[in-house]
């Protein structure tokens, strides 16, 4: 079974998914506590919090999967295939059709490998979920523009502060991120543009990019007073602005904004407090609403590819389900090959090259009869032809 748990922003403002993100957290692991939990991929984004499990142990009216919490989203099986699907192809994102995503759940997926807790079932079904999320880009125009969150933040900082030409803006973290932000001021003709991030390098490398300035992260309260526009993206786990911190910079506060796209957010609430205007993930919604709109005739044609691929994925798992029955019977059908072919060569020993002869004969017989009954035990799979499968069981004592 296929368990998916899940919060994200179409049912959690910024504030609700970041106690919610600890709470599928805590959900998780006292399941991983009860059950052996050994196959997981955790995706974690600024728009989402998500754990797929594998595990035939935990039932549908398991007790801990009984919560009261409505903001947490459980789904099994297809239902929670189906969004992962959905998910890699930008139909679930805040900005529809943004490309970040699909690689947002490449690098779940190889971490989960690399900490080898990602089998086989999770594997199949991430790697045709990120088939399926180039597929759809490749054929539609979904993507079109390349919107994503970086771009959103900079068209809500134009909607709000008009043209940022001549602007000195601010960004912290070089990250992901903060490098969408960045490609997104590129095109505008900033009189100034600043990059802060934990790891100086990583802000020389990305500033050099901007043709910009990379400072010191303790420096920040000297960019933050002549800052028009801060744009903050770091991956801290706690704010790294707030009031106290300001407080006793001489700037005019009510002249700077700040977007804080950061999960868990980087900017506390109580800046505002000073007059700055304060925008977070929650204020990207009505940029992304119009993006969806200008998106919207592309649905049907990706929800088409999305329901094609996952029939395919269907048939893939029911063929899996007798990949052991065929490797057992041509393994068989292997031993028996080699056992009859030294019996012919003792019989054959002055005839010059009877092994190869005899090997490529009985190959051949092998593979011509095994090729007929894989097809077909495939076929009965994908039908769902329990009956065949069994006879073959049967027929050739493998059950």
């Amino acid at each position: 079974m296929i368990l998916n748990l899940r919060v994200d922003h179409k049912i959690a403002d910024i504030q609700s998914m970041e106690n919610i993100s600890k709470d599928i957290d805590e959900l998780f692991w006292k399941l991983q506590e009860k059950f052996s939990i050994t196959e997981y991929v955790e995706i974690s984004t600024c728009n989402r919090k998500e754990y797929y499990i594998k595990n035939d142990y935990i039932p549908e009216d398991e007790e801990l999967l009984s919560h009261e919490n409505q903001n947490i989203i459980i789904e099994y099986g297809s239902s929670a295939v189906m969004h992962l699907l959905r998910m890699t192809s930008g139909l679930e994102s805040m900005i529809v059709g943004e490309d970040q995503i699909l690689g947002q759940v490449k690098d779940a997926k190889h971490k989960a490998i690399k900490e080898h807790h990602c089998g086989r079932d999770l594997d199949t079904i991430f790697t045709k979920a990120i088939h399926v999320g180039q597929v759809v880009r490749n054929k539609t125009n979904i993507n079109k523009g390349s919107v994503s969150i970086g771009s959103a933040a900079i068209d809500l900082a134009e909607k709000h502060m008009g043209s940022l030409d001549d602007k000195s803006v601010l960004v912290i973290g070089a990250g992901k991120m903060g490098k969408l932000v960045a490609k997104a001021l590129a095109e505008k003709d900033l009189n100034a543009i600043f990059v802060a991030n934990r790891t100086y390098y990583v802000a020389v490398e990305l500033a050099k990019d901007l043709g910009g300035e990379a400072i010191l992260f303790s420096d920040l309260e000297e960019y933050l007073a002549t800052a028009d526009l801060v744009i903050s993206a770091t991956s801290a786990p706690h704010a790294i602005i707030n009031k106290k911190r300001i407080l006793d910079i001489d700037m005019d506060y009510e002249n700077v904004m700040m977007v804080d796209i950061a999960n868990p957010r980087d900017i506390t609430e109580d800046v505002s407090d000073l007059g700055v205007k304060l925008f977070n993930i929650d204020d990207l919604r009505e940029i992304a609403d119009i993006n969806t709109q200008l998106r919207i005739k592309e649905f049907g044609e990706a929800e088409n590819i999305i329901d094609e691929e996952f029939i395919l994925l269907k048939e893939s798992f029911k063929i899996m389900e007798v990949e052991d029955l065929l490797g057992s019977l041509r393994a068989s059908m292997e031993d028996i090959r080699q056992r009859e072919t030294q019996k012919a060569l003792v019989k054959m020993a002055d005839v010059d090259g009877s092994e190869k002869i005899l090997n490529n004969l009985t190959n051949s017989i092998v593979n011509k009869i095994f090729f007929d009954i894989s097809n077909n035990v495939k076929d009965a799979a994908k039908e769902e032809n329990k009956e065949v499968i069994a006879a073959a069981e049967y027929l050739f004592n493998f059950k």
